[in-house]
C-alpha cells in the first residue's frame, strides 16, 4: 500500500478559492496537541484555534465569521496553487506552494516535547524554498470574540505580548521576516529561496506565567512532533489492506482525546451548518458518552491501551459524581445551556452557538453505550475494580426501570417517543451486564432480573417496531419512518437478524443516495448525508455476512470522501459533494474505524460490541 504522502502527492495543484470569504470545509487539515485543534486552510489561513482548550474561545474564528473573525496567513503574493498532504502515520502537515517564481513548503505542527505535551501551546509554522523564490505575506488578526474582547498588545522587556482577555501570547519568528505589530495584530513580508527556511510561532497561554522558548527549539519541536506521531501510529495492531485510512481516522480521534483529563471532545468546532443557510448549527466540543463509547472501542481496537484506560476512567468518574448524563464538559462538568454567540456563522449560516441542548435531555442510548464500553473494555483482557463495577450494577438496576419511558432519541430530537433504536439501546445494556456478570466482572445479586428484563425489551421490539407494511423496523411504533441508526443493531448482537438484514435493505433503498445516506426519513431538505450511517451500514451488512458489499460500499464512500487531506466532516451534501458539520468529527472516523475492524474480522469469530 502506498503511504498517505504518496498517494497525496500523485494530486494535481489546485488552487484554494474562497466564497464569501470562506473556505470549503474539504480545504481544511487539523493540527493538534492533546489540548487543543487548530484548522489550518490549503490557502495558508489558520481560521480556528481555540487557546489553550478545544472548549475555550477562538483565537481565531474566521472559520465561523469571515468579516470580523481572526486569522493567522502565511500566503505567496500573487497567484499560487497548492498541494498537502501529512507526513506519514504523522498529524504534522505540509503545503507545497507553487508559483510562477518559484516553490515553497509549508509544514504545520501544534508543537509537543520528548516528554510529552507542552505545558504551554505552540502552534510553529516552518516555510523552506524547494524552487526559485518565493514572498510571502503574512497577516494576524486576533478574534474579538464577537465583540466581546478587545485585542491588545504591550511591552514587557524585550517581547510584545499579545492578550486577549485573559490569553497572554508571543508571535515569534526567525531574523528573516520583517513585521509591524499592534493591537489588532501583526503584519508582515519575508522571502524564501531555494535552500532557506524562516520559521513563525504563537506561544500562547491563560492566566499562567508564559515561557519564551527560543525558535530554534520551536522549529526543532516540529520535527520532534512528527516522531513522535509516528511511533504512536506504529503501535497500531491493524495490519489489514486498508491500514493508510485506518491509521489516518485513528490519528483524527487522537486529535479529540483531551489529555488532561481523558475526555473524548464529539468534534473540535462549533456551529459548522448540517446544512448551508439552515439552522441546524450546534457546538460539539463536549464529551458525549455515546462518543466516549465508541471511541474507547476503537482505541482498543488500535492497541492504544492507555487512552481506552484513560477514557473510560473518565467516563466512570463523571457517572459517579452526576449520573449517567448525555455529555458532560471536557473537565467533567455539565454542560452549559445554548447561548449564541452573535457571529455571522460559516457561509451565514446561524445561529452561532456555545453549550448544547442535549446536556438537559434523557437518551436511553447512554444505557447501551456504558455497557457496550465496559464489554469490551474486558474482552480485552482488562479488569473491573469493585467500585466500577458497583457502580454499573446500580446503572443496569436503573436501565431495567427506566426503558418503558419515552425519550430524546440517539438524535436528540425535541419530540420524545418510544424510539426503536433506544429501546435496543436498553437491550444491548441488560445483555452486556448479564454477560459481565457471568464473567465475575459485576455482582450477580439481580442478574436473573437483567435476564428477564432483557427478553421483555426484546419481544416489545418486535411486537410493537416491526412494521409488516415496510419489512422493517421503524423509527417508533405507529411511524412508518426508517432510522438509518438501526444498523447498529447488528453491531450489539440484537437478535433476530432475518429482521435486520430486511431492515439494511430499507434503509439502503430509502435513505441512501449512493453512496451516502441520511438520518432517518425525511431529512434532505434540512441536512445533509450523516457519513457515520454509511459506515455504520455497511459494516452491519459484513457482519451479516455480506463482506463483497460492505466492501464496495466502503471503496465508494472513500473515494468520494477524496480530496482533503483526510480529516472528516460530520455530513455530505450528495448534490455537490460540498462537506458539513462539525471537524475533525470523531463519530464518522470511529465508525470508518470500527467498518474497517470488521471487514479484518470477518473470516474469523465476530464478537461485535
Amino acid at each position: 500500500m502506498q503511504s498517505d504522502r504518496a498517494i497525496e502527492a500523485e494530486r494535481e495543484l489546485s488552487y484554494p478559492i474562497r466564497t464569501g470569504g470562506y473556505l470549503p470545509l474539504k480545504d481544511y487539515g487539523a493540527l493538534g496537541d492533546g489540548r487543543s485543534v487548530a484548522l489550518s486552510g490549503a490557502d495558508g489561513s489558520i481560521d480556528w484555534w481555540c487557546v489553550p482548550k478545544i472548549s475555550s474561545p477562538p483565537l481565531f474564528d474566521r472559520l465561523i465569521d469571515a468579516g470580523e473573525g481572526g486569522y493567522f496567513v502565511i500566503q505567496p503574493e500573487g497567484e499560487f496553487q497548492t498541494e498537502r498532504y501529512y507526513l506519514p502515520e504523522s498529524n504534522v502537515l505540509e503545503t507545497i506552494f507553487q508559483t510562477r517564481d518559484g516553490k515553497a513548503r509549508l509544514t504545520e505542527s501544534l508543537n509537543s516535547s520528548h516528554a510529552g505535551r507542552l505545558p504551554w501551546s505552540e502552534l510553529a509554522r516552518r516555510i523552506e524554498g524547494l524552487e526559485g523564490s518565493v514572498r510571502f505575506s503574512l497577516k494576524i488578526l486576533f478574534s474579538r470574540r464577537a465583540d466581546t474582547a478587545s485585542p491588545y498588545r504591550s511591552q514587557i522587556g524585550r517581547y510584545t505580548v499579545f492578550h486577549v482577555r485573559d490569553v497572554l501570547g508571543l508571535f515569534l519568528h526567525t531574523s528573516g521576516v520583517t513585521c509591524d505589530q499592534s493591537d489588532e495584530g501583526v503584519t508582515g513580508q519575508f522571502v524564501v529561496r531555494k535552500g532557506e527556511r524562516q520559521v513563525l510561532a504563537i506561544v500562547a497561554g491563560q492566566d499562567e506565567p508564559l515561557v519564551v522558548p527560543p525558535i530554534e527549539d520551536i522549529d526543532a519541536r516540529i520535527d520532534i512532533s512528527d516522531r513522535a506521531w509516528q511511533l504512536w501510529s506504529s503501535a497500531i495492531s491493524y495490519q489489514g489492506p486498508y491500514r493508510d485510512g485506518f491509521v489516518r481516522s485513528a490519528l483524527a480521534l487522537k486529535f479529540l482525546l483531551f489529555s488532561p483529563s481523558g475526555a473524548i471532545a464529539a468534534a473540535a468546532t462549533t456551529s459548522l451548518p448540517e446544512k448551508i443557510g439552515g439552522k441546524k448549527n450546534y457546538d460539539y466540543r463536549f464529551a458525549w458518552i455515546r462518543d466516549a463509547g465508541y471511541t474507547i472501542k476503537a482505541f482498543l481496537a488500535i492497541n492504544a491501551q492507555p487512552e481506552a484506560q484513560a477514557a473510560f476512567t473518565w467516563l466512570l468518574k463523571r457517572l459517579q459524581e452526576h449520573g449517567p448524563l448525555v455529555c458532560y464538559t471536557l473537565e467533567g462538568q455539565k454542560v452549559s445551556d445554548v447561548q449564541e454567540t452573535g457571529r455571522a456563522g460559516y457561509r451565514n449560516s446561524r445561529p452561532v452557538v456555545t453549550g448544547n441542548q442535549a446536556a438537559s435531555q434523557h437518551q436511553h442510548g447512554i444505557y447501551g453505550d456504558i455497557f457496550g464500553t465496559a464489554w469490551r473494555f474486558i474482552e480485552a483482557g482488562n479488569i473491573l475494580d469493585n467500585a466500577s463495577a458497583e457502580l454499573l450494577s446500580h446503572i443496569a438496576d436503573e436501565c431495567t426501570d427506566i426503558w418503558r419511558q419515552k425519550d430524546a432519541g440517539i438524535w436528540e430530537l425535541s419530540e420524545e417517543q418510544h424510539y426503536t433504536f433506544s429501546k435496543i439501546s436498553c437491550w444491548q445494556a441488560l445483555a452486556r451486564a448479564v454477560e459481565l456478570a457471568d464473567r465475575g466482572q459485576l455482582p450477580t445479586t439481580c442478574r436473573d432480573r437483567w435476564v428477564r428484563e432483557r427478553d421483555r425489551i426484546a419481544a416489545w421490539i418486535d411486537e410493537h417496531c416491526w412494521s409488516d407494511n415496510r419489512q422493517s423496523y421503524v423509527m417508533y411504533p405507529g411511524s412508518e419512518k426508517l432510522d438509518a441508526a438501526m444498523a447498529l443493531a447488528v453491531r450489539f448482537r440484537f437478535e433476530n437478524q432475518n429482521r435486520l438484514r430486511q431492515t439494511l435493505a430499507a434503509l439502503d433503498q430509502e435513505l441512501g443516495t449512493c453512496p451516502y445516506h441520511y438520518r432517518y426519513s425525511d431529512m434532505s431538505d434540512e441536512e445533509g448525508c450523516f457519513l457515520a450511517c454509511s459506515f455504520w451500514i455497511a459494516e452491519a451488512w459484513a457482519l451479516l455476512g455480506h463482506v463483497e458489499k460492505a466492501r464496495k460500499a466502503l471503496s465508494e464512500l472513500t473515494d468520494a470522501l477524496q480530496g482533503g487531506v483526510g480529516v472528516w466532516t460530520e455530513m455530505v451534501n450528495p448534490d455537490d459533494g460540498s462537506w458539513l458539520g462539525n471537524m475533525p468529527q470523531g463519530l464518522t472516523h470511529l465508525a470508518h474505524v470500527n467498518l474497517l475492524e470488521t471487514l479484518v474480522m470477518t473470516h474469523e469469530t465476530v464478537q461485535p460490541q
